[in-house]
């Protein structure tokens, strides 16, 4: 198949904006979104009980769903926008349980092996977006949008996810990137945000 015309990432840490973004550019330029996996993962109860346990078993189910997702995406044939990357599964949260021992050193290196596999076949995006957000900024949205499986999240897991999405996203050489600095930027309630959102997108569609 032709595969899309464009195909743009978002990325961020929890309560950036990401889904906000998606929905977005999907109505402004009439992008098809493709979003996380909603697929329940039948490991993810028994990895809240056990982490040690459960992490790799739970990690290689999110890499299988996100690698299909990514197949469906190349084989759009419209621009396509991404909500979560495959490369933030390994690079931020894969790697969070390995620096906090809740994934071992084998595991990791077979989970990180597998990763870099299924990433030299695919297509990176056009344009990555950064959605960069202060952890403060992180915490306020996630009180204000009231999931209750994030109300209980603890601060210094938010502050790790943090410094990890900086640590990535300074190596990050696949695509072009857009880095929007969120935490004073309301690209839904304000105009003026949302012109200068909208021009700079425009630039690369």
């Amino acid at each position: 198949m032709a595969g899309p015309r464009k195909y743009i990432a978002i990325a961020g840490n929890i309560g950036a904006g990401k889904s906000t973004l998606t929905d977005f550019l999907r109505y402004r330029f009439g992008l098809t979104p493709f979003h996380e996996p909603n697929a329940d993962n039948p490991f993810l109860t028994a990895f809240y009980g056990d982490m040690k346990r459960w992490a790799f078993h739970s990690q290689i189910y999110f890499l299988t769903h996100k690698f299909r997702l990514h197949q469906e995406l190349s084989d759009h044939p419209g621009t396509v926008v991404q909500d979560r990357t495959i490369y933030e599964d390994a690079e931020i949260f894969a790697e969070n349980l390995y620096r906090s021992k809740r994934m071992s050193r084998d595991e990791y290196r077979a989970y990180r092996d597998l990763y870099d596999a299924i990433v030299r076949t695919l297509r990176p995006p056009d344009l990555m977006i950064y959605l960069r957000a202060e952890v403060r900024t992180v915490r306020r949205r996630i009180k204000f949008r009231g999931r209750p499986e994030e109300q209980d999240i603890p601060l210094r897991y938010i502050k790790r996810l943090h410094s990890l999405y900086e640590e990535w996203f300074e190596r990050y050489d696949r695509s072009p990137t857009l880095v929007i600095q969120v935490d004073r930027l309301d690209y839904i309630q304000d105009l003026v945000d949302r012109l200068e959102v909208i021009n700079t997108i425009e630039r690369y569609l």
